[in-house]
């Protein structure tokens, strides 16, 4: 009884620190340090400019002489470069001994300059941004900073898959694959609903007082965390890990009050919250905003690894944009916990299909390597 648990213990607060912002796994000594780039001002798409704009990253492994060995890795909504680490490292789909992982912090986070900590426009001063500014700083990152040409993927996952597949096509040439866990060419409408949501139950805290606070707003922070949870796992997930129902109601208490006690930045949250609702790649310059036309022009071999009964990602609507992109492999996550499936919170079984997958679809778009050496 105590090991059953215990263990049910570790699974749900391993789900509680996946699904909110800002909750990525820490950076232990042991890992790679973090690094940073300056850029100066980075101008927007919107024609706006970040100002004194800095990418935070790590990397992994070691750049080959003909630096043809990277991989770019995007980080997930209010994530960090440790999204994906259950993918990377000797003997993993990313495989340290055979590539060259940047792992790069999309803007907003707080590692990459953010609205938090802007020295010139913290706050509700900072300029709104979208998916394709994160990718162009990416782009600059990747070529100016490393000097590469051309990378053998870009990955990530949710908000790292629309990050990835919207490289594909600003920058069709940059990259020979793309690997995109739970992530869309397009954000559905009950994503970008469902981020309204968490977004009024931070701003209608009086704490918050228009972004513009002294402390954070901790009890929209609780009710975030709330929604977050309930929004991101499935009912069967959910069922799975209290089957006594009521036990979640103390769950749900507890995690909202850690979130609390220890909470993200608020805008941050909410501007790359902005982010993903803008998010179309038929709306890439020279596209018109024409999505069929923008997916038919991806040249890199594509992997969609979809999580079944994903609400927020919805399959359906995936496959049906995966129809128009020339060299795509669709799987899916056998996982009972939808969203949540493309990570490493709980399920090693979860853990395990991804990284086949993955190691397989890099196999295939590098000619076991071949191609990189």
């Amino acid at each position: 009884m105590f090991v059953h648990s215990f263990r049910k213990l570790l699974v749900v607060c391993s789900i509680a620190f996946t699904i909110l912002p800002g909750f990525s796994l820490a950076h232990s000594p042991d890992q790679p340090p973090h690094q940073t780039f300056e850029m100066g001002h980075l101008k927007l798409e919107s024609g706006e400019v970040i100002e004194n704009f800095v990418m935070s990253y790590v990397t992994h492994g070691k750049l080959n002489e003909n630096k043809s060995n990277a991989i770019l890795m995007a980080p997930a909504l209010g994530g960090n470069h440790h999204r994906i680490d259950f993918l990377i490292g000797q003997g993993k789909a990313l495989d340290t001994e055979k590539y060259f992982i940047i792992c790069a912090d999309s803007i907003g986070n707080g590692l990459s300059t953010s609205p938090s900590n802007s020295k010139t426009q913290a706050g509700p001063k900072f300029p709104k941004f979208n998916i394709r500014d994160m990718v162009y700083s990416q782009y600059r990152l990747v070529t100016e900073k490393f000097g590469i040409k051309r990378l053998v993927a870009v990955a990530g996952a949710s908000m790292g898959g629309f990050q990835a597949i919207q490289w594909a096509v600003s920058y069709p040439d940059a990259l020979g694959s793309v690997v995109a866990l739970t992530g869309a060419a397009r954000s559905s409408a009950w994503f970008i609903g469902v981020l309204h949501l968490r977004n009024q139950v931070l701003m209608l805290d009086p704490a918050y007082n228009e972004g513009n606070y002294k402390e954070p707003p901790g009890n929209g922070w609780r009710l975030f965390s709330n929604v977050s949870y309930l929004v991101g796992v499935t009912p069967e997930g959910a069922n799975h890990m209290f089957p006594n129902g009521k036990d979640i109601i103390p769950f749900l208490t507890g995690q909202g009050d850690s979130m609390a006690k220890r909470p993200p930045d608020a805008n941050n949250q909410i501007y790359q919250t902005y982010a993903c609702f803008n998010h179309h790649v038929g709306e890439t310059p020279g596209f018109n905003g024409d999505l069929v036309k923008a997916l038919k022009s991806i040249k890199a071999k594509t992997l969609l690894l979809l999580a079944r009964n994903d609400v927020l990602v919805p399959i359906e609507q995936v496959k049906q944009d995966a129809k128009y992109i020339k060299d795509v492999r669709v799987e899916e996550i056998p996982t009972m916990f939808g969203h949540l499936g493309a990570s490493a919170s709980y399920s090693p079984a979860d853990v395990d299909y991804c990284n086949r997958i993955v190691r397989e679809f890099l196999n295939d778009a590098t000619n076991f390597g071949r191609n990189i050496k």
